[in-house]
């Protein structure tokens, strides 16, 4: 399947909305951010209370650009007013509830009206509209289902669109490889690295060639253009990123177009501010930061200024696709998933962005170590390399180390070890991938 842009070029759901002028968004989002802020005030006593102690009335915020007067939420707060805390309708109106897994203590629970099932179908369907899905697409859907928002979100919005969708959740991968051949699904959704996972399984069972596949949408981690891209050339299809999160809407906050500019923000409904992690400044246009939401039309748990901890940086502007919608770029981590190794702050994804321009001698798995010896740290990159490399000499292998040990050194900025294993020797994920294992925390 050639991979050809013109067919994407003229998908818009909503051009009203995703091409309208900066001014006529600015407009909207401060008319809604006006009813928002009041609906908190007067409804849930965190908020309240938070605008009081600064002063601040509901009358105070007169346009977008008062936003900045308002105080930041964290997932602390979500937590601390576990479960319905912050809930700002009656209880009784809650028409659904989505959570974050976590490993640890309380769930992060965030609660939907019925108009916030609505709305949240109706930004998934724009995503899906930019990755080529029309009515009578058929989706397959690997993400979890359950709490988590993910394989619920998508087929919130293929119902939208007038999709078909196959919720098979993630796992049993040859029922999955059975399922997208016998149903003839013609997107995927999952987790970029459970979508590896699934390729290198259709690659074996050499079954591409009977798959209808064009797109991919994938999620719920970092991962880098170039892994984008290998992935594209595997199975032959275009692949797409989406954002989103539980707490403001799960899946459909953002996602990119074909020509991968950024992720379009569905802005009429979140607003992004990208600010400094230890200032709490915001920072100019195409600055790195800490990814910062406020939901606009959120009616159940609205959130205002609620710090995500993802790093990523936002440009205005037209798209080449013709939408108007800010763009956030592809993130490069998050607050809590750097590293800080002798001094340098390390992300996987700067790890995998250097793998991944290394060819076909390596794979699109790896695993970073950190050990600390003798009170100095010490980064070792496990990396599987190609089917047929460990049949090679091994003057090719040590060639091959040679190679990744400079590139990594290049991309983070200090000197690491590097392991090369046999194919399928690190673990794969049918979720989240493992990419980091740190035996510093004890």
């Amino acid at each position: 399947m050639s991979l050809k842009r013109e067919s994407w070029s003229d998908h818009i759901l909503n051009p009203t909305i995703e091409c309208m002028s900066a001014d006529e968004l600015a407009t909207l989002q401060g008319n809604r951010l006006k009813i928002v802020v009041t609906h908190v005030y007067q409804h849930v006593p965190f908020y309240h209370n938070k605008m009081k102690s600064l002063g601040l009335l509901p009358g105070d915020i007169r346009d977008i650009s008062d936003i900045k007067k308002l105080p930041f939420t964290t997932k602390e707060d979500l937590r601390d007013h576990y479960p319905f805390g912050l809930l700002a309708i009656p209880r009784q109106e809650i028409a659904r509830v989505q959570g974050t897994s976590g490993t640890t203590g309380k769930l992060t629970l965030a609660p939907y009206s019925s108009k916030d099932v609505q709305i949240w179908g109706e930004c998934v369907a724009r995503c899906l509209s930019m990755a080529g899905l029309h009515a009578g697409d058929i989706l397959h859907v690997s993400y979890g289902y359950g709490l988590f928002t993910g394989g619920i979100g998508l087929d919130f919005g293929a119902n939208v669109l007038g999709v078909t969708t196959i919720p098979m959740s993630s796992g049993n991968t040859a029922r999955q490889i059975m399922c997208l051949e016998d149903l003839g699904a013609t997107a995927l959704a999952c987790t970029p690295s459970y979508a590896m996972y699934l390729a290198e399984a259709i690659l074996e069972a050499g079954v591409k060639d009977k798959l209808k596949l064009k797109a991919s949408i994938n999620g719920a981690e970092p991962w880098t253009d170039e892994m984008r891209r290998t992935l594209e050339e595997m199975l032959g299809i275009h692949a797409f990123d989406i954002y989103g999160l539980c707490e403001i809407t799960g899946p459909g906050v953002a996602s990119d177009c074909i020509y991968h500019n950024g992720l379009h923000v569905n802005a009429d409904h979140f607003y992004p501010e990208i600010i400094d992690h230890d200032t709490n400044q915001c920072v100019g246009e195409g600055l790195a930061g800490e990814l910062v939401f406020t939901t606009l039309s959120k009616e159940a748990m609205p959130l205002i200024r609620y710090r995500t901890k993802d790093i990523t940086s936002l440009t205005q502007g037209i798209c080449d696709c013709g939408r108007t919608l800010p763009r956030i770029s592809k993130f490069t981590g998050r607050v809590d998933d750097m590293k800080i190794i002798r001094g340098v702050n390390v992300y996987p994804t700067q790890v995998e962005a250097a793998l991944m321009t290394l060819g076909k001698a390596i794979t699109p798995h790896y695993l970073i170590i950190i050990d600390r010896v003798d009170n100095l740290d010490v980064l070792t990159v496990m990396v599987e390399v190609g089917d047929n490399m460990f049949s090679d000499e091994i003057r090719k292998l040590d060639e091959l180390k040679r190679k990744i040990r400079y590139a990594l050194q290049d991309a983070i900025g200090i000197s690491v070890k590097v392991k090369l294993v046999e194919p399928k020797t690190i673990e794969r994920s049918e979720g989240k991938a493992k990419r980091v294992v740190d035996n510093r925390i004890t």
